[in-house]
């Protein structure tokens, strides 16, 4: 079971939790950052933070269904926008709110960086989510 949390005496967060918790003997499964390439490995949506975003979520998608999971069980993420313009970081977030990762809605930070691994990516989102009973692996 998930319990998540918004904390009355910060400020209410406008679509995720401050935190979440996992009663123990609960399986997690830790994400790798899920990126914007496609099953080539070719990039996808060269330039277009939104549109990376969307493959990001796709590719994520896969990673929690791999492990048995879903985005409705992801209870923390953390993504990742190249820039330090306010609306690319919040038209990601909008992507991530439309794909069901805000079922919880989960806990998550939200960031500017620099750079990111792969030419011309500029989205990446870590997960960690919960493995309901009788999921695999």
């Amino acid at each position: 079971m998930i319990q998540r949390f918004t904390v009355p005496g910060l400020f209410p967060p406008p679509a995720y939790s401050h935190a979440s918790v996992v009663e123990a003997g609960t399986r997690l499964a830790f994400l790798a950052g899920s990126v914007p390439l496609d099953a080539e490995g070719k990039l996808v949506g060269e330039g277009d933070p939104v549109r990376q975003a969307e493959q990001v979520i796709a590719n994520l998608t896969e990673q929690v269904r791999a492990v048995g999971s879903g985005l409705e069980q992801v209870v923390s993420t953390d993504v990742y926008v190249v820039g330090t313009d306010t609306a690319a970081l919040s038209a990601v977030w909008e992507v991530v709110e439309a794909s069901g990762l805000g079922a919880g809605p989960h806990s998550s930070t939200l960031l500017g960086v620099a750079c990111l691994g792969y030419p011309g990516q500029l989205v990446e989102i870590t997960a960690t989510a919960v493995v309901p009973e009788g999921g695999r692996p």
